[in-house]
C-alpha cells in the first residue's frame, strides 16, 4: 500500500481564472436575465445543451461546479452551493452570461 504525502499541483498552464461576469451583473446581458426570469427551465436546458449534458442538469450545483472546474474558475464546491441556494437565477444566468462570452472568445 503506499501511503500519498503531496497533493498534485495545478501547471502553469492549468492556472485560476475568475467569472467573466459577477453573480448579479444582470445588466452586462440583459436577454440571459430575461430568458432566465421568464423561461428559467428554458435558460437551464441552454446551459445543460451548451455543456453537453442531460437538460434536467442545468440549473444544478454539479453543473456549476463542472464549469468552473473546467475552466480553472476560482472557488469551492461549497461557494456553488450557496450561490446556487441564495439565488439560483443569479447563479444559472451567470454561467450562462460566461458560456457566451468564452464562445465569443473562441475558449469554449
Amino acid at each position: 500500500m503506499s501511503v500519498i504525502t503531496t497533493q498534485p499541483q495545478l501547471s502553469v498552464a492549468a492556472a485560476h481564472s475568475h467569472w467573466q461576469t459577477g453573480l448579479f451583473d444582470c445588466c452586462s446581458d440583459c436577454g440571459v436575465c430575461v430568458c432566465g426570469t421568464f423561461c428559467f427551465l428554458c435558460l437551464g436546458c441552454q446551459v445543460a445543451n451548451n455543456m453537453d449534458e442531460c437538460c434536467l442538469c442545468g440549473t444544478s450545483v454539479a453543473m456549476r461546479t463542472l464549469y468552473r472546474t473546467r475552466y480553472h474558475i476560482q472557488g469551492s464546491i461549497c461557494k456553488d452551493f450557496m450561490s446556487s441556494m441564495c439565488c439560483l437565477l443569479c447563479s444559472v444566468c451567470q454561467l450562462k452570461r460566461d458560456i457566451n462570452r468564452r464562445k465569443e472568445q473562441g475558449i469554449f
